[in-house]
């Protein structure tokens, strides 16, 4: 890449400005230097700096031109950006745009942060390079580097800060005494082990706090209680409580209305009488799944957690006994990204459903679990078998935009390899009647750039507790081998969200 100008901001505003356009006061101002990658990751990111300075190279319009073209998501991003950019830039003139252009602070979807307040500013003039003569290459990197320094200098009274996705630009930043940060605005958590579990225990005093006016009462073979108390302040809908002794209770909540809410004590799964397709849980947060799958009432469950902890096991259980035995659903639908571990094993022949079959081990796998129980030796297995596959259909993520998915059991492998723009697509195929099991394990990101705080897993955690619902559990190993990584340093968790269907 040709090395470009280096570029400094216009002077301050002249004094015949109008009064929306007069320089703000400088107190604890910051600057903030925005790299290519942070616009190509999220093209709202000028939005997200609240009342704050944003400030575009003119590197990174040029690196933005060359990136516009192809099918990718990164250049669908950055054509986006360069909507945004046209839009602010309409009618505007050329003073206005050396004083910097207001950034609208009417921009809905900020992740709970204040409206942006602050400008955006363009290279306008060029500055002499600060560079130290020996750094190496004329990449766009440089070009970056000799901006900001260019802008320290310049802007005494502001903390500029050069923001990058890129780890090895903020490494020389941070050599040259350049303020660099990652891009975090995107990431739902700053850590992903302080995840909301969806799953709290009852205080060993809840029942002296809450017992006073509580109220019990049966509906069916369900149990209900109605508690008033502070404590309720803090819960949502769908959390699960429990008691963490020998026989306590176990309760999913069902309503919330200001300190009262309606506690439904769960089924015990976990008693060979409540099996599942044959599957019985093995502790409380396998419980706790198993109810919120075979709950009618809730059409989204997302369950999180290490290899081996029963996600898929579970969720193709459920799915099996509300399809064949309840007839809830018309079939079962099982998808993945199809992002490969190792070296890519080339061209598949076959048919969609050919083609998918290589990537869904796990369904072929789960099936022989829950199969191999069955009367009739190998020959009743093999129809068994047969019969399940006629209502289990395996289609590809990439051919499901335009779809809408009326009365199935939708199951969604893989799910912590999904960008948030792919998980967005998929929950919207859901019509009425559908279920989406949604099941992943963000330690095991196979998805180039993708982080377990960018994970397309982190939106439902970001977005179900608006609509209501949310959960979380932990499930067990499924073996010696699996046991003994999980004692190695992997903490045992699969965390779980819960969509309830919101009354018509």
């Amino acid at each position: 890449m040709k090395q470009r100008g280096v570029y400094e901001p216009g002077p301050t505003a002249a004094s015949g400005e109008s009064r929306e356009m007069k320089p703000r006061s400088h107190t604890g101002r910051r600057l903030f230097v925005l790299d290519t990658n942070v616009l190509m990751h999220d093209p709202t990111a000028i939005f997200r700096f609240e009342e704050h300075d944003v400030y575009v190279p003119m590197v990174v319009l040029e690196e933005l031109d060359a990136h516009k073209k192809g099918l990718s998501e990164a250049s669908r991003n950055v054509r986006q950006v360069s909507r945004f950019l046209d839009d602010m830039m309409r009618g505007v003139t050329k003073e206005q745009i050396d004083r910097g252009l207001q950034l609208p602070s009417g921009y809905s979807g900020n992740h709970g942060k204040r409206p942006s307040t602050g400008r955006l500013f363009f290279q306008t003039r060029q500055l002499t390079s600060v560079l130290p003569e020996g750094l190496p290459g004329q990449g766009g990197d440089n070009a970056i580097l000799a901006q900001t320094l260019a802008l320290q200098n310049e802007h005494k009274d502001a903390r500029v800060i050069l923001v990058s996705k890129d780890i090895n630009l903020r490494i020389k930043a941070a050599v040259l005494g350049v303020h660099a940060e990652d891009y975090y605005s995107d990431k739902t958590l700053e850590d992903a082990d302080v995840l909301y579990s969806g799953m709290t225990a009852l205080p060993t005093d809840f029942w002296e706090r809450h017992g006073k006016d509580m109220r019990s009462w049966k509906e069916a073979d369900r149990t209900f209680y109605e508690i008033t108390g502070p404590a309720v302040r803090d819960w949502q809908p769908n959390l699960g409580v429990f008691e963490d002794i020998p026989e306590g209770i176990e309760g999913i909540v069902r309503k919330i209305s200001g300190d009262t809410a309606t506690i439904e004590l769960t089924r015990d799964h976990r008693n060979e009488r409540h099996n599942v397709w044959g599957i019985t849980a093995r502790n409380r947060e396998q419980n706790f799944a198993l109810n919120l799958l075979m709950d009618p009432e809730i059409d989204f469950v997302t369950v999180l957690g290490p290899a081996g902890t029963g996600k898929t096991l579970l969720a193709l259980a459920a799915g099996l006994m509300q399809t064949l035995e309840t007839n809830r659903f018309v079939e079962i639908i099982m998808t993945r990204v199809t992002i490969p571990l190792g070296e890519d094993i080339g061209f598949l022949p076959g048919t969609e459903e050919e083609k998918m079959e290589p990537w869904m081990g796990a369904l072929m796998d789960n099936l022989e679990v829950l199969t191999g129980s069955q009367e009739g030796g190998n020959w009743g297995r093999a129809a068994t078998n047969d019969l399940l596959r006629n209502r289990i259909k395996i289609r590809s993520l990439n051919f499901m935009r335009g779809r809408t998915f009326l009365n199935r059991f939708l199951i969604l492998d893989e799910a912590q390899n999904l960008t948030p723009k792919q998980m967005k697509a998929l929950t919207t195929r859901a019509g009425p009647g559908t279920k989406l099991a949604c099941l992943g394990n963000i330690a095991q990101i196979d998805t180039p750039y993708l982080t377990e705080m960018t994970s397309g897993c982190h939106l439902c955690r970001e977005s179900l507790p608006r609509l209501g619902a949310f959960r979380t559990y932990h499930a067990g190993p499924r073996g010696a081998l699996a046991a003994c990584r999980l004692r190695l340093g992997h903490p045992l968790g699969v965390r779980l969200n819960a969509s309830r269907r919101p009354p018509l």
